[in-house]
């Protein structure tokens, strides 16, 4: 008998095949399981009638006439305090807007609706608007503390402290319909981060409440 063929080598080899094999059957399971799970795990979008919805488009309506004053007093104020506070609505609002773009967009909606303003309030205890479908959008927009556009005709055209005051009388019916909007989404909603910009809305804006107030008073505006 010849010493140079070991006999064993072929049963080797197939064993080591088979091995990889098992162990590439295994990782694909692997991959798959996880994949699944990762599916499953993933946490579901609101709806095209959710309240985090209806709180995005409503509230991107709304941030845009915020941005819209804030940034035609502050090109024109000669008050340092007014200047400041009117710069951080228009940039702070601005970038809320983006981010509630941003959502409806995550979530695969129209970034407008075919109901009327504030229909997704309806269901609140506290905020809703009663019966929106029974009302004209101009009777809506007055009740979110929207601006008309003879009001912006007039803030454009005002200069001095005039428009000073008129720019904080119309921010400040505005700021306080956009609380309640931002109540009612942390009351109705779900999701965490639409929650968590809902808050900073309630908080940053009744702030500024205050700050318009010191600022109505100091300037000795009527009303």
């Amino acid at each position: 008998m010849s010493d140079d063929t070991p006999v064993a080598r072929p049963a080797v080899r197939w064993a080591v095949v088979a091995l990889v094999a098992v162990a590439v059957m295994a990782v694909a399971f692997a991959i798959g399981r996880f994949t699944a799970f990762g599916a499953t795990a993933a946490p579901a979008h609101p709806s095209d009638t959710s309240a985090e919805a209806g709180f995005a488009r409503d509230m991107q309506v709304h941030h845009t006439q915020a941005v819209l004053m804030a940034m035609e007093i502050y090109r024109k104020t000669a008050d340092d305090e007014l200047r400041t506070l009117s710069y951080d609505i228009a940039t702070t609002q601005s970038g809320q807007r983006g981010e509630m773009f941003g959502w409806l967009v995550e979530w695969g909606l129209p970034q407008a609706s075919s109901q009327p303003l504030m229909t997704w309030m309806e269901k609140s205890d506290a905020h809703s608007h009663g019966d929106t479908a029974a009302k004209t959008q101009e009777e809506l927009l007055s009740e979110m503390g929207m601006a008309t556009d003879a009001q912006l005709d007039e803030l454009r055209s005002a200069q001095g402290q005039p428009a000073d005051c008129l720019f904080l009388e119309l921010m400040t019916r505005h700021h306080e319909g956009a609380i309640p909007m931002a109540q009612a989404v942390i009351e109705l909603g779900d999701d965490a981060r639409v929650k968590e910009v809902a808050g900073a809305i309630v908080t940053g804006q009744s702030a500024e409440l205050d700050a318009m107030r010191d600022i109505q008073s100091r300037l000795s505006c009527a009303g």
